[in-house]
Parts: C-alpha cells; sequence; structure tokens
C-alpha cells in the first residue's frame, strides 16, 4: 500500500489500537531491521517514536480496510 487513504492521527487511536497496530506491523514478514535481531519491544518503541515525531504516519485505505505505517515523505 502507498500513501494513498486516509491518514489516521496515531493520538486519536485508543492505546491498546495503537499497541496491535504497530506490534503487528512490527512482525510482518520482510520487515527486517538489519544485521542483528531486536526485540519486538524495542521496535515498537522506535515506530511509537517515529509517529510521534511526526516521522511516520497511520494510513488507512478503505477499499481494502487495512492500515499501515508510512514514513513521512518531506
Amino acid at each position: 500500500m502507498d500513501e494513498a487513504g486516509i491518514e489516521v492521527p496515531y493520538d486519536e487511536l485508543s492505546p491498546e489500537t495503537l499497541q496491535r497496530l504497530v506490534e503487528e506491523f512490527v512482525t510482518r514478514d520482510g520487515t527486517d531491521y538489519g544485521a542483528r535481531e531486536r526485540p519486538v519491544e524495542d521496535k515498537i518503541a522506535d515506530v511509537m517514536r517515529q509517529l510521534q515525531r511526526r516521522e511516520a504516519k497511520i494510513v488507512f485505505d478503505a477499499e481494502s480496510g487495512t492500515a499501515n505505517i508510512v514514513p513521512v515523505r518531506r
């Protein structure tokens, strides 16, 4: 999914929903964070920081009913 869709402000989601979304994102097949394995908790914390810093955003695709976290293009 690209950036087409509806942006969902992370801070408008319940903490539980945000946690599940980020956890699902960091555990997807094909998400690799380099040469060494890192704990899922560290990956979640990294994505949360990116959302808070507005370096990443949540985008919902109504057609497929899926959400994704994408980098913010500056």
